[in-house]
């Protein structure tokens, strides 16, 4: 395994605020995925197409422990923790992609 692997946990959002917590190791892949809709389930069905906050983790370990840890977090502190670094609740990968998915 490559030494400069990234693993993240990131949280996605719906317009209304309906959320999602994941972890990937190449985020705007997955955020592609997200935005277009490409992965069934539960960010499709609730169009959870908006990153709102996003770690990097040493390992895969530590990011799947990450995303254990916020999910069994109630959603006052989850919301806490993504104000802590984007309190407009702004896209944060609104820039990654020449037009924005609907």
């Amino acid at each position: 395994m490559s030494l400069d692997r990234r693993f993240y946990v990131y949280i996605m959002a719906s317009h209304s605020r309906v959320l999602y917590i994941g972890t990937t190791s190449d985020l705007r892949s997955r955020i592609f995925q997200h935005r277009w809709r490409m992965i069934e389930g539960f960010t499709h069905r609730y169009r959870v197409i908006y990153l709102v906050y996003f770690e990097e983790t040493i390992n895969s370990r530590a990011a799947v422990a990450r995303e254990r840890e916020i999910k069994g977090w109630n959603r006052e502190k989850k919301c806490h923790l993504i104000e802590t670094i984007n309190s407009g609740w702004e896209d944060l990968a609104c820039s990654w992609f020449p037009v924005q998915a609907g």
